[in-house]
């Protein structure tokens, strides 16, 4: 068990968040933390982007687990036919972008209640992201996920492959945790000016989406035309720079100093809410 390489596969699930395939994703969906959220209390932010991380940490998992060892017999025939899904995606990701832009709202599997909830910060809603998320990452991530939970499995050892897989899931939490806490402690000024728009922002939302389902394709198209012809594209490049950029400062830094950061982000939002409480108890009593 102490042999198990739990470093490594914590570290490729950090690589995993921000892979080529999907890293455009990941802006978006910090964006969509902060448009989609209508109150300026960082008590409130933060405990909306913890459950938002680990609902789309969820569903990044749970997409790649099921897909990893359904499809683990035949990877190789299956992997050139990835970018279709990405191009796929990327169009569903861009229409809806579109509906949202247009002024519309998109429905929802959960009740109708008095007020609606707001698709884009909703608990199953980011799962649904972490899903997306997932699917437009395959075509990147699939071969380290085999190599290294995939295989623990095939070793005939389930409680290792389980370990593992939890390992490459906190290490795509890890990164996406911090991002959003991130967010959620410096996002104030951004909501207040926010909440001034109004009906706007839903649609602000909406042209990220579609920006971002209209670069997800492109990229799985990309990726056909790589297969068949080698190339370089501007567009693809410039991302990738940025990619790059991101993805060796977390190899760098290594999953303990990422843990840490995580760490201290939550420490900070504790420490936030207790001071805010001591603060109204004793405006109170005054």
């Amino acid at each position: 068990m102490a042999d198990l390489p739990f470093a490594l596969a914590l570290g490729a699930g950090m690589l995993a968040a921000v892979n080529p395939c999907g890293f455009a994703l990941l802006p978006a969906y910090l964006s969509l933390l902060v448009l989609g959220d209508d109150s300026p209390s960082r008590t409130v932010a933060v405990g909306r982007a913890l459950a938002a991380t680990a609902a789309m940490t969820t569903g990044f998992a749970t997409f790649f687990g099921v897909f990893g060892l359904v499809i683990q017999p035949v990877a190789g025939q299956i992997q050139q036919h990835l970018p279709w899904f990405t191009i796929v995606l990327g169009l569903l990701i861009a229409t809806a972008g579109a509906w949202l832009l247009a002024g519309r709202q998109l429905s929802t599997f959960a009740p109708k209640l008095r007020r609606a909830p707001t698709v884009t910060r909703s608990v199953p809603s980011m799962a649904l992201f972490g899903t997306a998320y997932a699917t437009a990452s395959l075509g990147c991530t699939i071969a380290p996920f085999l190599a290294i939970v995939v295989s623990a499995f095939r070793s005939g050892s389930t409680t290792e492959g389980i370990l593992l897989f939890a390992a490459y899931a906190a290490g795509m939490g890890l990164i996406v945790g911090v991002a959003s806490l991130t967010v959620a402690l410096t996002r104030t000024t951004a909501v207040t000016r926010l909440r001034r728009l109004g009906a706007i922002a839903p649609r602000l939302g909406g042209g990220l989406l579609l920006l971002v389902g209209v670069y997800v394709a492109y990229y799985g198209w990309y990726e056909i035309r790589a297969l068949r012809d080698p190339t370089t594209d501007p567009v693809i490049d410039t991302a990738a720079t940025a990619q790059r950029a991101v993805a060796g400062t977390l190899d760098a830094a290594g999953p303990a100093v990422i843990a840490v950061i995580f760490g201290t982000l939550l420490l900070a939002a504790l420490l936030i809410r207790r001071y805010r409480r001591t603060h109204r108890r004793t405006g109170s009593r005054a």
